[in-house]
């Protein structure tokens, strides 16, 4: 099993502060995550100022708001983005993040040349802006919550066609579609493309999962899956890292008691790190699938397992028969298969009472 990426997502938890960011991005190093990853947009571009917020939003911060005044507090500037970016740098975690927008999709991609590049769930049918992605050439993961098959294709399509052709093409449904079903296309996503099985609600309920769903991902558009997890505690991820996802994004917060709409369906330090660890116990575990006697098993044969040995006093030209001979620890003598093979023939020397047999 190859390594997990891990992607701890710190999102908007920074609650529009600098300074809370950096802690973030401590903690998400101290956890062992492989990047941490922030939400870049202008509020007044990503939402009209009639949108309502989240049922979990209003929930989370008990303010009923508009997002647009919601999203406004959770703005970071470009200077501040470009300090996060260099501070992740010194300490060695990759930095992420989602663009909301056309203008910080540029930023990200121009300014701070990030080479991976995160599409959210609520973008899966915005064909213009997951086709501004596609022509940056970065690789992308792409999350599919709220989502069907048709609308994954539908997505992939678009980036396919993003991908194999030049920036003068003319995009169309049926542009997308051929380009999907091109060789070249096809090329081009296994290269570039991850998914995210994901189920967009905040906490996600654990009936609702639905893990089994990447392996149909899998199975269907033939690219490497992960898992984005808006569960509770840790669980749920740690299972998808099992089940084979080759990243796990996961929100986490410095408290969960914080006023903002993700920190209550989010982990604190400690669980972050508890999750980190458990995935990389489990990709430990995974091994390479061939079944045979691990080097810690080969000290234990001998003594777990049996071999023939004698009941009964012996003596040489006496018949072995059920009365004296048996199978018992421990398993340095011959193999009980000789069990049959043995009765009714002679013995060929003395065996005293409880003696293994050798040959």
């Amino acid at each position: 099993m190859s390594k997990t990426f891990v992607i701890a997502e710190a999102g908007v938890n920074h609650n529009g502060d600098e300074n809370l960011a950096i802690e973030l991005i401590n903690v998400a190093h101290k956890a062992g995550a492989d990047a941490v990853k922030f939400q870049t947009f202008n509020a007044k571009s990503l939402v009209t100022a009639t949108a309502k917020q989240a049922d979990y939003q209003i929930s989370n911060t008990k303010k009923v708001e508009s997002q647009l005044t919601m999203l406004s507090r959770l703005e970071l500037s470009h200077d501040a983005h470009q300090r996060l970016i260099n501070y992740c740098n010194k300490l060695g975690i990759q930095f992420l993040s989602t663009a909301f927008d056309s203008e910080s999709l540029y930023f990200l991609v121009h300014t701070l040349q990030l080479k991976t590049l995160k599409i959210a769930s609520g973008e899966i049918t915005n064909a213009p802006f997951i086709l501004e992605h596609a022509r940056t050439g970065c690789d992308l993961i792409l999350s599919t919550g709220m989502s069907t098959l048709a609308e994954i294709e539908s997505a992939l399509g678009v980036i396919a066609f993003g991908l194999t052709t030049s920036n003068d093409s003319t995009p169309s449904i049926e542009a997308f579609t051929a380009a999907y079903m091109s060789l070249e296309g096809q090329k081009a996503l296994k290269e570039k493309v991850s998914l995210l099985h994901c189920t967009t609600e905040y906490p996600a309920p654990f009936n609702e999962i639905n893990l089994k769903a990447m392996d149909t991902l899998a199975s269907v558009f033939s690219l490497q899956v992960g898992y984005s997890d808006h569960s509770q505690g840790i669980t749920i991820p740690i299972a998808a890292a099992a089940r084979g996802a080759s990243i796990i994004e996961k929100h986490f917060t410095l408290d969960n008691e914080m006023s903002g709409p993700d920190h209550k369906a989010s982990l604190e330090p400690d669980e972050l790190t508890a999750m980190v660890t458990a995935i990389r116990t489990v990709e430990a575990a995974m091994g390479d699938g061939v079944k045979t006697p691990q080097v810690s098993e080969l000290k234990n044969i001998n003594v777990a397992r049996k071999s023939l040995v004698t009941v009964n006093p012996i003596r040489k030209g006496d018949i072995f028969s059920t009365e004296n001979l048996a199978v018992k620890r421990p398993g340095t003598g011959a193999s009980p298969y000789l069990y049959w093979q043995r009765l009714g023939t002679k013995a060929d020397k003395d065996y005293a009472i409880g003696e293994v047999i050798f040959d």
